[in-house]
């Protein structure tokens, strides 16, 4: 009896249906028979962009953490605050928990994925051999992909925006832009990703 090695064959992220790998021609791609998702694309610059937009996400989420993200003023009154004093506002008493929660989902673990996703890319754009790691490191950003929740955290503010807008004056500080900035870049780095062509290459250049 005739059976595919387990290696030819890739599982839909979606439906979990099973197709053989093959040799894709440039700039096209493979979608699952079942449900129709991406699985594969062969587009050869994609991964420098994909190191790009992780680059220039990073960068913004430093800005987004170091400037200011909202100003508000009421009764003549005067207050700015940045998204380390959103996480903050919650480190009292029972409310700790949620302080950790929220920095970890709206910080910590989107700098992580963006910093593992450097750290494993980045020599295979140069054409070099993968850092030590390499793998691990994806698939770390892959488990993370989840959990990275800056764009509920956008969407949470803005709401919150159209309700204060009428009791206080309110302007949006550079930090909002950067923050939304990265929604916007994640967004497209994550259409970039082709999971399949990556752990392909970090084989190849490992071996």
């Amino acid at each position: 009896m005739h059976t595919t090695p387990l290696d030819d064959l890739v599982a839909c992220p979606q439906c979990d249906t099973l197709h053989v790998a093959s040799m894709l021609p440039e700039q096209t791609s493979a979608h699952c028979q079942q449900c129709g998702i991406v699985l594969m694309t062969s587009q050869p610059a994609a991964m420098a962009r994909i190191l790009s937009l992780a680059l220039t996400a990073f960068i913004m989420m430093i800005a987004a953490v170091s400037f200011p993200f909202l100003t508000l003023d009421a009764g003549g009154l005067h207050n700015a605050t940045s998204v380390i004093d959103a996480v903050l506002a919650f480190n009292d008493g029972y409310a700790f928990p949620l302080a950790v929660a929220v920095a970890f989902f709206i910080v910590v673990i989107p700098l992580m994925r963006l910093v593992a996703l450097i750290y494993a890319l980045g020599p295979l754009v140069r054409e070099k051999k993968p850092r030590q790691g390499a793998r691990k490191a994806f698939a770390l950003a892959e488990r993370l992909r989840p959990w990275s929740m800056a764009e509920i955290f956008i969407v949470g503010v803005t709401v919150a925006l159209i309700k204060v807008a009428g009791l206080a004056a309110v302007t949006i500080g550079p930090a909002f832009w950067a923050f939304a900035g990265v929604v916007v870049i994640t967004v497209l780095k994550d259409q970039l990703i082709c999971r399949y062509s990556i752990w392909e290459a970090l084989d190849k250049a490992t071996a």
